[in-house]
């Protein structure tokens, strides 16, 4: 993997696939590089795709305590290390990075984002509450394993599941990246949309859900695609959370290329 500075001195691994217009692929919650390689595989053809650990995961390096801006310094190295501009798509947490850093100016052609986990509504909003409190007392107490499971049953998966992935050889991949899960709950703030900072994002966007998602968070992409001044939303049939590649992999296809002919046009 290359490797980039970002502003703070934090090295930032990163890999590049295939040629065309450049796509950078911004992972979610528990995700390194290696989670969105079937993806950016798919996308090679007919892309320059980028995908990149997190800092504070893989091969990245952490500077310092965490603060959204500096994830949003790290794409914004990524983005100069690739030409100065890209597309970009976000999955879960990585794409509320992703609408953040481009509310907070960093040139994006093109913007798409599947399922950012906001929680709009009083419930939401306590419900996001209460597991926040929750995360930080895990992690405070050490407890890595704990942390991991509380995500992943918020997350829908049962826990007759998390008991088989505790026994199984990823769980430990899993604990090494749990103290992100910080990272990524500070990304989405107290869950609501905050549609007066996004009203700044300029780029083009495509805001994705699945079919078969829970109703609030196909509820929640509907309300993130009106509080963007040049979104649309698009259900995803048949998908949940765990989005497959080859389903989305035409989506961003269709929607990228339009960059590429406009800069074939100009």
């Amino acid at each position: 993997m290359d490797k980039t500075l970002s502003r703070d001195g934090t090295w930032i691994a990163y890999r590049r696939r295939g040629e065309g217009p450049p796509v950078i692929l911004v992972g979610g919650a528990l995700s390194t590089a290696a989670t969105e390689a079937p993806l950016a595989r798919l996308l090679a053809p007919r892309f320059d795709v980028v995908t990149y650990d997190r800092r504070g995961r893989g091969s990245s390096g952490e500077s310092g305590p965490y603060a959204v801006e500096r994830e949003i310094e790290d794409l914004a190295a990524l983005v100069t290390a690739v030409g100065g501009r890209a597309s970009v798509f976000g999955v879960g947490a990585g794409g509320a990075l992703a609408l953040e850093a481009q509310a907070a100016g960093l040139p994006l052609d093109l913007l798409a984002v599947y399922q950012p986990p906001y929680t709009p509504g009083a419930a939401g909003l306590q419900f996001k509450a209460c597991c926040t409190a929750r995360l930080h007392r895990l992690l405070s107490a050490g407890d890595r394993g704990g942390a991991v499971e509380l995500f992943l049953s918020v997350t829908g998966v049962p826990a007759d599941m998390i008991a088989r992935m505790r026994r199984a050889p990823l769980w430990p991949g899993l604990v090494s990246l749990a103290h992100t899960l910080a990272y990524d709950d500070a990304l989405l703030g107290d869950g609501s949309i905050p549609a007066e900072r996004f009203a700044s994002v300029t780029a083009r966007t495509l805001v994705v859900c699945g079919g078969f998602s829970a109703t609030p968070a196909r509820l929640a992409t509907r309300a993130l695609a009106e509080a963007l001044p040049r979104a649309r939303h698009r259900t995803l049939t048949g998908q949940t959370r765990d989005l497959a590649p080859q389903v989305m992999a035409p989506v961003l296809a269709e929607f990228f290329s339009r960059d590429m002919y406009a800069r074939q046009a100009s």
